[in-house]
């Protein structure tokens, strides 16, 4: 309903040197050119509205304008930085949040500063301020809430050589002032960053192929590891209850649905050369789409329920192009939370379970069993399926060690305690006697006893080499002389 933009390469000539405005503002429902701007910039140059439509912000050269009500004739508020480059407006109502970002120079850190609109003025104005190095470019994520944003910092050149594709981190700032680096176990990548809709989690998707995928709390917690897979983005339902953990673009197209509550895997469909991939907003069903440009054969869509079948298939004819693919919006909060489902939704299509693919294998190791080296990648399985995990409190080896002890200690007590008219368990003939040790239960007596018992050993082999004729020396004698 508020205005649209159209954009155009400003044509400077004689009579005209500054060119035209080629940056216009139309009014959708009159058909009304509202303003027109002179934008020289390629980067940054789309004005951003809060979702009321009562802020406006635009940036220009060094400055961030605010414009109130779609009036573009008064400039309402400044934000003024040296060099800021890039800007995110807070979703949701008002008072409207702002992000900035500037980018550092001559050994100077890069800044991210958060401000509430319209308080700007003073030093302190800043809700929080975030500073890192490394990082040519960033993008900023609010959550729906406008608490908290996630800064994916990136460079263009990764000086260890490690990645073709620069080097990227992850920070986090949240309004009140708490500001953190997200530590990924795995390195690589960024490949995707998405905020829960509750807005008090983040999953992310990262590190070298199979990329591993984690969520994280406002705390930058780890809650819960996925482990690794062919995947590169995440996307949450609208509801927050599902999350959909997908590898699109150059890999074949396979989606993990999970239970957000449980942590449970609910399906493993696969929509191949898909393009683009969008919730409705019920949180039940998904589209996936194959669109032009991006790929020009193949075009169409498909509509899943989130349990892995396909309920309905369009396929654009040979001649046609597919460009763009939107479900109905929906006012938030139109459609409540259902229980998952983990039966499949029943469909005359039925599902597109991703079969397991069979790796290459050259030929002298296809008629021997696989062995983890023979493996290109080593996949590793969510947090809640590793060994241990079910209902195994890992612990640490000192831990391990006091806990043999301690039970020792019971077995030796136990041991003292029990009559003396016992009789002891008995011992198999065939154990060889080299094999049978002696044990008080106390690791550290048995300890003692086992030198003990060398050094006995060995005066009796001296007595041995004495009575045989040999010359003893004078520390051997000693020896003989302590133990008589």
């Amino acid at each position: 309903t508020g205005p649209c933009l159209v954009g155009a390469t400003a044509h400077k000539s004689q009579d005209n040197p500054q060119g035209e405005a080629n940056l216009q503002l139309w009014d959708l429902q009159t058909g009304a050119c509202i303003k027109a701007f002179y934008q020289k910039k390629v980067m940054g140059w789309c004005p951003s509205w809060a979702d009321d439509e009562s802020v406006t912000v635009r940036n220009v050269n060094n400055e961030l304008h605010f414009f109130e009500n779609n009036n573009f004739e008064t400039i309402a508020n400044k934000l003024h930085l040296q060099k800021v480059s890039e800007f995110a407006l807070s979703p949701g109502s008002q008072p409207s949040k702002v992000a900035v970002y500037v980018p550092g120079s001559k050994g100077a850190p890069s800044f991210v500063r958060l401000y509430q609109y319209p308080n700007f003025g003073g030093p302190t104005s800043a809700l929080a301020n975030k500073s890192f190095f490394k990082a040519d470019k960033v993008a900023m994520l609010w959550n729906k809430k406008a608490t908290a944003v996630l800064v994916t910092a990136s460079t263009e050149v990764d000086k260890t050589g490690a990645s073709y594709y620069g080097e990227q981190t992850l920070h986090y700032v949240a309004t009140n002032g708490e500001s953190a680096v997200v530590q990924l176990p795995k390195n690589g990548p960024i490949y995707d960053v998405s905020w829960n809709p509750n807005s008090s989690e983040f999953c992310v998707v990262y590190g070298f192929m199979p990329a591993k995928a984690t969520v994280f709390n406002h705390k930058c917690e780890s809650v819960f590891d996925f482990g690794t897979g062919p995947r590169n983005a995440a996307f949450y339902s609208p509801q927050g209850h599902i999350l959909v953990l997908a590898g699109f673009g150059n890999l074949r197209g396979q989606m993990e649905v999970w239970d957000v509550k449980k942590y449970k895997q609910v399906s493993k469909p696969q929509a191949e050369d898909t393009t683009h991939f969008s919730w409705c907003a019920d949180g039940e069903h998904i589209v996936t789409s194959t669109c032009s440009p991006r790929l020009r054969v193949s075009n169409g869509y498909k509509i899943w329920h989130y349990t892995g079948t396909v309920l309905y298939k369009h396929e654009t004819p040979s001649n046609k192009e597919l460009w763009e693919v939107l479900w109905q919006p929906f006012p938030t909060g139109a459609f409540p939370e259902k229980p998952v489902k983990y039966q499949a939704s029943p469909s005359e299509l039925g599902s597109t379970e991703a079969k397991p693919a069979q790796a290459y294998r050259p030929p002298a190791l296809r008629n021997k069993p696989q062995t983890a080296s023979s493996k290109l990648h080593e996949e590793e399985p969510p947090q809640n399926m590793k060994p241990g995990a079910a209902g195994e409190k890992q612990v640490s080896k000192a831990a391990l060690k006091n806990q043999k002890k301690r039970e020792a200690k019971k077995a030796a007590k136990q041991v003292h305690q029990s009559s003396p008219d016992e009789a002891p368990p008995p011992v198999a003939d065939s154990a060889p006697a080299s094999h049978v040790t002696s044990s008080c239960g106390d690791p550290e007596t048995d300890k003692k006893i086992k030198n003990l018992k060398k050094k006995l050993k060995a005066i009796d082999e001296l007595k041995e080499q004495q009575a045989a004729g040999k010359v003893m020396q004078k520390n051997q004698v000693i020896k003989q002389c302590s133990s008589a």
